[in-house]
């Protein structure tokens, strides 16, 4: 600092210590506190003693079919191509089907695996093959039937855009045990959500807790690698001068986001050593690549993606996303989501296996899912076009799972009614299912609040409950 910057501040301090006498110096205090604030990713303590450390969250955007996959419904075949009565569909509110559409039974074959017995589809083999360590959820329902709503209640706990998404909730609950990579990373593959960042937004939150977004080829981040000619020394000695440039704005303004500002440029600087080495899958085995089904054509990418999760849980992140779209199947149901199991279904089973080998099952959970399931009818959009047929969007009754840190392996939790319209057991709120899975990572979902615009918002809403069931 010269001597003209250290005159205005020393002015600065003076006019606060004359204005509103301590109330001045409090403000001060904090300003210059804020410039000083430590690493705000560092861990934090929970609220209890956690039975998981970090999130894996395999989004799969669209609405998997719970009766294609994990619910089956055999009594769906004596109304196969028949509407159902008007007594049992009056209350669905559907996004393009009718109510009195045809049913449509699954042509899928379901068997028990593993101990616990649980069935699972044809089209998930080596999903199944992990059954007695996954909790299905059979009774999840939500309050959104369209796509970018339902979205947004799964990730923010609201159908209004702007709220935090869970893995923002989730660092700033807890910070990151990693000090090189982000607390929150996302990562995608297919077609692109609904959502877009929406689902990996900090919404009111300091953005420093919003999701980054990492690229499976190449940089992992754009812009990450230095320009020629620029040496690690001389771009330390411009992020020095940018960050007393930063301190000093804020300072002056008093704005929290110039110390996220400043966290960001320090933590892309320490990034440009972590995530190469993270990326780089040459000490990894090639029994571990094969058993993801990296360098494979149809699974590479999810393979990739996969193998990254499980290596930044070992590295410290707190929270990864792994979206994948669209699993939007209103038309060709049998051919688009046979791609989509074969895409997922093993890269899936091996992060699961892979987990539990690198003893990191056990303080990770493993979420799956999307934003709602599909309808046992029918929807056809093209009648001349062989097999088109499709399912149209379901809220009511459909399927997710969780897998490791605290949870109860080997069981399925709710039950749907004999045709999937609805829950008849135990049924599981979008709510609840947030609730718990902050419980796992030692939160009460009613404590994790923040204060915005005069009110205390949390991710749960108004509702959630923890599943006890689901609980180891």
């Amino acid at each position: 600092m010269n001597e003209q910057e250290f005159r205005r501040v020393q002015t600065r301090r003076s006019f606060l210590a004359q204005s509103a006498g301590g109330i001045g110096m409090a403000a001060l205090g904090n300003l210059l506190h804020a410039a000083d604030a430590p690493n705000p990713l560092a861990p934090r303590e929970p609220h209890f003693e956690p039975k998981a450390k970090s999130v894996i969250f395999l989004f799969m955007e669209g609405g998997p079919s719970q009766m294609d996959l994990f619910d089956p419904k055999p009594a769906l075949q004596k109304w196969h191509g028949k509407p159902l009565p008007a007594s049992m569909t009056k209350d669905l509110q559907l996004a393009f089907t009718k109510p009195t559409a045809a049913v449509l039974a699954s042509p899928r074959v379901f068997k028990p695996y593993g101990q616990s017995g649980v069935e699972y589809s044809d089209y998930i083999p080596h999903v199944a093959s992990c059954a007695d360590d996954i909790c299905l959820v059979r009774s999840m329902y939500t309050d959104a039937f369209n796509h970018h709503p339902g979205q947004l209640l799964l990730m923010t706990g609201s159908t209004q855009f702007g709220r935090p998404t869970m893995g923002a909730w989730v660092t700033y609950g807890l910070g990151s045990e990693s000090q090189n990579l982000p607390g929150f990373v996302v990562l995608s593959s297919g077609a692109g959500t609904s959502g877009g960042a929406s689902n990996f937004m900090s919404g009111f939150l300091p953005s420093h807790y919003q999701g980054t977004t990492f690229r499976n080829a190449g940089d992992p981040i754009l812009y990450l690698s230095n320009p020629a000619g620029i040496s690690r020394e001389t771009q330390r000695a411009g992020l020095n001068a940018l960050r007393d440039l930063n301190q000093h704005h804020q300072e002056q303004t008093g704005d929290v986001e110039i110390a996220s500002r400043i966290a960001a440029y320090e933590l892309a600087f320490r990034m440009q050593m972590a995530a190469p080495e993270l990326t780089d899958f040459s000490k990894e085995s090639q029994e571990t690549l094969d058993l993801y089904g990296v360098g494979k054509d149809l699974t590479h990418q999810f393979a990739t993606n996969c193998l990254l999760a499980a290596r930044m849980v070992e590295r410290g992140v707190r929270f990864i996303l792994i979206m994948h779209a669209s699993w939007d199947d209103h038309t060709q149901l049998n051919k688009k989501l046979k791609r989509n199991c074969d895409i997922s279904d093993r890269p899936t089973a091996a992060l699961l296996k892979d987990l539990k080998r690198r003893g990191l099952l056990d303080s990770t959970l493993v979420v799956w899912g999307g934003e709602f399931g599909r309808t046992p009818m029918v929807e056809i959009r093209n009648a001349k076009e062989e097999d088109n047929g499709g399912r149209d969007h379901h809220p009511f009754g459909y399927s997710m799972w969780v897998a490791g840190g605290g949870i109860k392996g080997g069981q399925t939790i709710g039950r749907t009614d004999e045709l999937g319209l609805g829950v008849i057991e135990d049924k599981v709120h979008v709510h609840d299912l947030q609730a718990t899975l902050l419980d796992r990572l030692g939160m009460d979902h009613l404590r994790l609040t923040y204060r915005y615009m005069g009110r205390d918002f949390r991710l749960t809403d108004l509702g959630g409950t923890v599943v006890k069931k689901m609980l180891a």
